[in-house]
């Protein structure tokens, strides 16, 4: 998915590195660099198109995840507000 700065993908699957449990993470990408701004994990990969929308002027990212034995379901997570961008990697 792309918005007005960034790329948006979830990676294709589901992994266990050191310090993280098992799943899969969504990652953002700056249009114009291509570099990686921001990570959030997930507890399956992504299984379905990232979607977007706003509310009140704020925009959230929703994604669908399932696989395996994770029955699907539905994520959302919010941008930073305007005039802000992520910075670095963050893991929930």
């Amino acid at each position: 998915m792309v918005t007005k700065t960034l790329v948006v993908m979830g990676d294709p699957q589901i992994t266990a590195p050191p310090g993280r449990p098992r799943g899969a993470m969504l990652r953002a990408y700056d249009k114009q660099s291509g570099r990686e701004v921001g990570a959030v994990w997930m507890p399956a990969p992504q299984s379905g198109s990232p979607m977007t929308y706003a509310v009140d002027g704020k925009q959230y990212i929703v994604v669908a995840i399932g696989g395996g034995a994770y029955s699907g379901e539905y994520l959302a997570f919010a941008l930073p507000s305007s005039g802000t961008r992520p910075t670095g990697q963050e893991e929930n």
